[in-house]
Formats: structure tokens, sequence, C-alpha cells
């Protein structure tokens, strides 16, 4: 195959997938309740995924946003007790986020609120189809990760 169709390739399938990832969030946002947004339960996702006591500041490299609008998000979060901020042990200019039983609560109803998405994707789309896909997402996903500067 050519370069220029390599190329072309790649491109419609990142609009693919961009496309999907906008139907997605607009989906979800329309589930989160008291004005919360997929990118508030992204965090909780991320701490649930990866474990909590993580510092603000890596949770914004991990999502690639400023610290200013991280802080935006945790206060947010902060406000509904779905997180809890306390100072790092070792390094006093730090703080650690953590999970609170609220924040895990939501995170688990927030998924159950999709059941009617995943109801619909289920019927129109094969789950072997899906399950076949998802290592392959995987491998994508970590080489991008592992390529942030590229």
């Amino acid at each position: 195959m050519k370069s220029d169709e390599k190329r072309k390739l790649t491109f419609q399938f990142f609009n693919e997938i961009g496309i999907i990832q906008q139907l997605s969030t607009t989906a979800f946002n329309r589930k989160m309740p008291d004005g919360l947004h997929v990118s508030h339960f992204a965090i909780l996702n991320h701490l649930i995924r990866l474990g909590d006591g993580k510092t603000p500041q890596s949770i914004s490299d991990a999502f690639q946003v400023t610290k200013g609008t991280m802080t935006h998000t945790l206060g947010a979060l902060l406000k509904r007790n779905l997180i809890a901020i306390q100072p790092h042990p070792s390094d006093g200019r730090s703080k650690l986020v953590f999970l609170t039983d609220a924040g895990r609560n939501f995170h688990k109803d927030a998924i159950e609120s999709l059941n009617p998405l995943i109801d619909l994707l289920s019927r129109n789309v094969d789950l072997d189809t899906i399950t076949r896909m998802l290592p392959d997402l995987q491998a994508i996903r970590e080489t991008l990760d592992n390529n942030r500067d590229a």
C-alpha cells in the first residue's frame, strides 16, 4: 500500500473515532446529574482505573490540560464530595486526590446510566466484533499515550 493511501486510511480511522467520541460524549453528558460533565466523570474513572492518591499535577498531565483547568475540575468534584484532597505525606508543597465513597457510587451510577445506550449499541453491533477490536484499540491508545510529543 502506498504512503498516501496509508495516510488517508489512518486519517479516516481517526475521523471515525473522533465522531464516535463526540457522539458518545454528548450522550454521556446528557446523563450527568447536577451540572457535571463527562470531563468530571473522566477524572473519577481515571482514579478508579489507576488507583487514587494521585497528585493534581499527575492527573493534569494524564489529561493533557493545564493546572488551572485541573484545579477547576477538581474543585467541582470536591464541592460535590466526590473526591477528597489531602496533603502529600512526604512533599509539603503537594496534595493527593482520593475518591470518596460518594465518588465511587457516582462513578458506578454514571456507568449504569449508560445502559440504554449500551443496549442500543449491542442490538446493532455484534459483541464479538467489539471484543475483537478492543485489543487493537488498546494498542493504539498505548502507542499514542507513549508518544504524546510526536
